[in-house]
């Protein structure tokens, strides 16, 4: 197979205009976006087996330029995040679809790419269920993060692939149960067009950032996201605190309710390999605990614990509720102390001096990312502003500035951009 020129409308909108981002054609008149409906070469069948992968392994080394690399997971329907499908497409070797449930990994896959660069979409998304099969890169361009960067007001896959190439793709399979075998033919086409533009899309994209001046601002940025890849996966303490509506529970023991049933229903969504919120809701969690039912008939009465599955399971949810009103009280739940400053909606109560600071801060923020046409969440963390502006370094420079935020994991070009005027605001300005 030879390298595929780039896919793109001739009529689709030309980047080399005074924005970032013109007006796409519009789809009732001649010329406008065109659905894309199949891939070029047809939609591939999902290889399976050994042999069959060591077939892809030689064709995606034999390709050329960037690899076009997505996977489908089961969210909302599994209790893991694992890929149940992935997805590759290079020059030169085409589009291909790989079933990881028969896989014991895709080392060998892997290793054919090592000096690939990959093209995600999204690509914190992705990474950790890649990881999983084995599959990390060592060079990456996310086109959703380069769309940010970029100032694109609309950074979906299928907003940008219309906008810049002139096709639109429909999205209706994205949250659909890729766990699901055999996978039905609409959704392998659906998969498979989530590739077949997206190494275009890139090129388009890094032309945008170099004549804006922000490749290497970008190329941070993704430096940023591979090293993610290599790191374990953060786990949150007490992640039952998390539970939608906890905060309408109170006093302690209510919280500890709330903790046992959060755990019961974890366990039975690992076993069943379920995800949590389809065991027992989490409105059900915390009705449960602010009423403390104490028998069967009480528990199935109530909102979240009618449905068949939930009701043969009353056991484990009273069992629980049991184990809570039975623990003594220094085996209570205790608000953590936070690592870091308040939420900033009390700020102004607990150091208005701090919260008058913060404010400082954040027009700093804004103001510099509409001069540079970026989301302020792009240009710098939130939070790495607030802890700034709650404990600012002793003696405030750009140079100590500048190092506070480099401790807190902020890139090269965002201290460039923010060190000294942020160095500027932080002290409180003299009275007037």
């Amino acid at each position: 197979m030879t390298d595929e020129a780039p896919l793109r409308r001739r009529d689709a909108p030309d980047l080399a205009g005074d924005g970032p981002h013109d007006v796409p054609p519009d789809p009732t008149e001649p010329g406008g976006p065109v659905p894309l409906t199949a891939p070029r070469e047809g939609t591939p069948r999902p290889v399976e087996a050994d042999d069959e992968l060591a077939d892809v392994v030689a064709r995606m080394a034999a390709g050329s330029g960037p690899v076009a690399v997505d996977a489908e997971r089961a969210s909302g329907y599994r209790y893991t995040q694992r890929a149940y499908l992935v997805q590759l497409r290079r020059a030169g070797a085409g589009t291909v679809l790989i079933d990881p449930l028969p896989q014991a990994d895709l080392r060998t896959l892997d290793a054919a790419l090592a000096d690939t660069e990959w093209v995600l979409h999204a690509a914190s998304q992705d990474l950790a269920c890649l990881a999983e099969l084995g599959m990390k890169p060592r060079r990456l361009f996310d086109t959703e993060l380069a769309a940010r960067l970029a100032g694109f007001e609309r950074v979906g896959l299928a907003a940008l692939t219309e906008q810049l190439l002139g096709y639109t793709l429909e999205k209706h399979h994205s949250a659909a149960d890729w766990s699901t075998r055999p996978l039905p033919e609409s959704w392998l086409t659906y998969a498979a067009l989530d590739v077949e533009l997206l190494t275009d899309l890139r090129d388009h994209l890094a032309a945008e950032l170099e004549r804006q001046g922000k490749t290497a601002w970008a190329a941070e940025e993704f430096a940023a996201l591979v090293a993610s890849a290599d790191r374990p996966p953060r786990l949150r303490p007490d992640p039952w605190r998390r539970t939608s509506g906890i905060h309408r529970v109170r006093g302690a023991r209510a919280q500890a309710r709330v903790r046992a049933l959060w755990y019961a229903r974890d366990g039975v969504a690992a076993r069943r390999d379920t995800a949590p919120g389809r065991v027992l809701p989490d409105s059900a969690i915390i009705a449960a605990a602010e009423l403390d039912p104490k028998d069967e008939r009480t528990l199935l009465a109530m909102s979240g614990f009618g449905g068949r599955s939930v009701r043969r399971l009353a056991r484990v949810w009273l069992d629980a509720l049991d184990e809570a009103r039975a623990l003594p009280d220094a085996a209570l739940p205790v608000n953590q102390p936070v690592d870091g400053p308040p939420p900033p909606h009390r700020w102004a109560e607990r150091d208005p001096v701090a919260a008058a600071r913060l404010a400082r801060c954040r027009q700093v923020v804004v103001g510099t990312a509409e001069a540079h046409n970026l989301p302020p969440e792009n240009l710098i963390s939130p939070d790495f502003v607030r802890r700034l502006a709650w404990a600012p370094p002793d003696e405030v420079t750009p140079q100590t500035v500048g190092d506070t935020l480099r401790g807190f994991g902020a890139r090269a070009w965002q201290v460039g951009l923010l060190a000294d005027e942020l160095a500027k605001a932080l002290p409180e300005p003299p009275a007037v």
